[in-house]
Order: C-alpha cells, then structure tokens, then sequence
C-alpha cells in the first residue's frame, strides 16, 4: 500500500472543485504576504544584531588593550593595540556593505512591478 502525497495544486485547491478559485488565490496572497513579513523581521532583527555586536566590539576592544597592559602581558597589549586601525576599518565596513546591500535589494523589490492576476 502507497502512501499518496497531494501535490501543491491539491493543497490549494481547498474545494477540491479542480480550479484555483478568487477566494483560494486570495488565501495564497495571504499566506505570501504573512511570509514576507515574517522574513522582513527575522531581517530587522539579525540587522539589529549585527549592529549591536558591533557595537559592544567597538567599545570593548579599548578595554582589552588596557586589561592586557594592566596584566603584564606587554607584547599582547602591543599587539592589539596595533591592530585597533585595522579592526575598527574592518568592523565598520562589514556593517556598512551588509546595510548598504540590504537596501539596495529592498529598492530593486520595491521597483519591480509586481504581477496581477485577475481572474
């Protein structure tokens, strides 16, 4: 015995009357709109992650240069100090080119004229 999968038409197709009806369509635009959303915040929030860790990154990397020269450990506080220019440069532009790329498909999307069907 088979176990039958119901292709995506079948799950569609709630009335089992063959055709998509306005209702059903109206449901997938739904559940298409509910998704987009969903992706658009899991986005907002992983930005304001990267963001923040950044962030604390930038201010705590001063305090590990210090708390190695105050530990003795005079070559590691040189060592790190030495790598501040480089870090900061880095750090800021990782962030900016994720944002910068963020926006610039977001304005793509926005000027993508967007497929209706009427039927």
């Amino acid at each position: 015995m088979t176990k039958r999968i119901p292709t995506l038409f079948e799950d569609v197709d709630t009335d089992n009357s063959g055709t998509i009806d306005k209702s059903e369509w109206d449901a997938l635009e739904l559940e298409d709109r509910r998704r987009r959303l969903e992706d658009e915040d899991a986005h907002r929030d992983q930005t304001r992650k990267m963001a923040w860790f950044s962030l604390w990154g930038m201010l705590l990397y001063p305090f590990a240069v210090v708390l190695t020269g105050i530990m003795g450990l005079d070559s590691a506080s040189a060592i790190i100090g030495s790598m501040a220019s480089i870090y900061f440069v880095s750090v800021a532009g990782v962030v900016s080119v994720f944002m910068g790329v963020t926006n610039l498909a977001k304005s793509a999307v926005k000027k993508k004229p967007q497929e209706v069907d009427n039927r």
